[in-house]
């Protein structure tokens, strides 16, 4: 599933293929917006908000905004013109936005949608405080995830009305390097804030780059402590990494719940 540093780095994609740019052509291939044609358009900014993609575009006194998620599965790519569009089959696009040097092909989007950008704040509002946004904020992360004491922290941590940004990944490894089995209710955790604050250190030291690191290294099979590591040997203590999953439908913003696991019984023992 993308996290937020992903969704940070996709923006950015966007950002050099598009912004200043007019439109020449637009393709939504979604029911809802089939008929839509954005030629003209000017790209203002490209921007995300935790998991949301937002690609903001002027018409003379018009502000509009293009919003899509990437849930599981979903990728932008950027493509000089007349470059061969790789990677996806083409029966997965979604959306096609061209302009004079580049076009940006939207793959397996979802929740895509074209609103009046004043909007944004309304289709936004239940998140939380966004882990690489300006409106990042410690203590209101805590005060969200306290809310809920009962909540195993692994769950409060996913939640994006708590904190926008965090997948299963960093949920896995922030548990792991803060010794917390991923069940323990959010009341008995006795350092929210250093929780909050790791993650975000963890997410924001990714921004800018692929590979996803929580170890420092960038070598294939080391990035990681925990997270895709079943069976294996935990890095700290030689335990094998465990893992659960379950999904659970959709949330409210638009992930599938697929609440995968990994963890070390010994360095996370579970709360006597």
């Amino acid at each position: 599933m993308p996290e937020g540093d992903t969704v940070w780095n996709t923006a950015r994609v966007l950002e050099r293929a598009l912004q200043g740019d007019v439109l020449t052509g637009s393709d939504f291939r979604v029911p809802q917006l089939a008929t839509t044609d954005l030629t003209g358009w000017t790209v203002a900014e490209s921007a995300s908000r935790g998991k949301h993609l937002l690609l903001r575009l002027t018409d003379d006194e018009r502000a509009m905004t293009l919003h899509s998620h990437l849930r599981m599965d979903g990728a932008w790519r950027a493509y000089a013109t007349g470059e061969r569009w790789g990677g996806r089959p083409a029966h997965l696009i979604r959306v096609v936005l061209r302009t004079g040097r580049s076009a940006a092909v939207g793959y397996h989007l979802h929740e895509v949608a074209l609103l009046p950008t004043a909007e944004e704040a309304a289709l936004l509002a239940h998140l939380g405080p966004d882990l690489l946004g300006a409106d990042w904020d410690p203590a209101e992360a805590v005060r969200r995830i306290a809310a809920r004491p009962d909540a195993p922290i692994g769950e409060a941590l996913l939640d994006q009305r708590n904190l926008a940004g965090i997948g299963n990944l960093y949920k896995a490894e922030v548990l792991f390097l803060r010794g917390l089995w991923p069940w323990t209710p959010v009341s008995a955790v006795r350092d929210l804030e250093g929780t909050v604050r790791l993650a975000q250190k963890l997410v924001a030291s990714n921004r800018g780059r692929w590979t996803q690191t929580t170890t420092g290294s960038l070598h294939r099979g080391q990035t990681s402590y925990v997270y895709g590591r079943r069976a294996q040997p935990c890095r700290r203590c030689g335990s094998a990494i465990q893992k659960r999953s379950a999904t659970r439908g959709v949330d409210r913003d638009g992930d599938q719940e697929e609440r995968i696991t990994y963890w070390c019984p010994r360095c996370q023992p579970e709360p006597a």
